[in-house]
C-alpha cells in the first residue's frame, strides 16, 4: 500500500501515505479478525489522484464476505488490548462508512477517505501542494 502510494506521488514520509497506510492496516486487520468466512478472502481497493494532487482524496475500501457482522464504533476499556482500530479510523479519515459489498456479492465494504492536503492551522499557513518525486 505504502509503496503503491509512493509510486503515485505520495512519498513514504508524507502525511497522506502514512495516514492511508495506518487506516488500511486497521481495516484489513478487522476484515481478517471479524469478517473472515472460511474459504473466502477479503478485497482491498485503493484509489488516489496521480501525482500527489493536493486537492484530491485517497480512498481505501476493504470488502469481506461476512454480512451479519457490521463494524461499530464503540469505546474500548482503558486496559483493553484491542478495540481501538475504528476509533483511529474515525479520527484520521475525512469520512468513513460501511455499506453493501459492491458487485452484488455477499458481504460488506468498509471505506475511508483521506485528504491529500494538510489542513492549514491559520490564515495562509500550511504546506504547498505535494510534488511528484523527480527522476
Amino acid at each position: 500500500m505504502s509503496h503503491r502510494l509512493a509510486a503515485w506521488g505520495y512519498p513514504y514520509d508524507s502525511g497522506p501515505n502514512e495516514t492511508t497506510t495506518l487506516i488500511a492496516s486497521e481495516l484489513a486487520a478487522n476484515a481478517v479478525r471479524h469478517g473472515r468466512v472460511p474459504g473466502r478472502d477479503f478485497h482491498v481497493r485503493l484509489t488516489a489522484p496521480l501525482g500527489g494532487d493536493a486537492s484530491g482524496t485517497i480512498r481505501i475500501e476493504v470488502s469481506d464476505t461476512r454480512t451479519e457482522k457490521r463494524p461499530a464504533l464503540i469505546a474500548a476499556a482503558p486496559d483493553a488490548e484491542t478495540g481501538r482500530g475504528l476509533y483511529l479510523v474515525s479520527r484520521l479519515a475525512e469520512r468513513w462508512a460501511v455499506g453493501p459489498r459492491s458487485g452484488g456479492g455477499p458481504g460488506k465494504t468498509v471505506w475511508a477517505e483521506i485528504a491529500t492536503e494538510a489542513k492549514p492551522s491559520g490564515p495562509g499557513s500550511g504546506p504547498g501542494p505535494l510534488q511528484r518525486p523527480q527522476g
